[in-house]
């Protein structure tokens, strides 16, 4: 899995087939330890219904295809969870409540 932050979306109105009604998020990966953003992006099927700006954790590859909504359609990356906290050796560095905390 990886953690993530949703920076954007992307609008298809032509899709593959299985992936109509599906959200298209981009999410840019981030460092577990300092929440710090990288230059890494992914455009993920959102099944988890995140938001502009919230951490998310993505699974890719064959685990994208494991969830119930996305079983046997093209997918490479889905959002399968929103954060609301994460801690890194006993250090909170984030917590959705109050914000990056790191």
């Amino acid at each position: 899995m990886t953690l993530g932050k949703v920076v954007g979306t992307v609008v298809a109105t032509q899709k593959a087939d299985g992936l109509e009604g599906f959200k298209l998020q981009i999410v840019q990966t981030v460092d577990l330890s300092t929440m710090a953003e990288s230059d890494t992006y992914v455009v993920a099927v959102d099944a988890a219904g995140a938001g502009e700006g919230e951490y998310v954790l993505c699974c890719s590859g064959s685990s994208a295809r494991m969830t119930e909504s996305t079983q046997e359609r093209p997918v490479d990356a889905v959002i399968v969870a929103i954060v609301d906290s994460a801690q890194v050796k006993g250090k909170v560095v984030y917590d959705k409540a109050g914000g990056r905390t790191s």
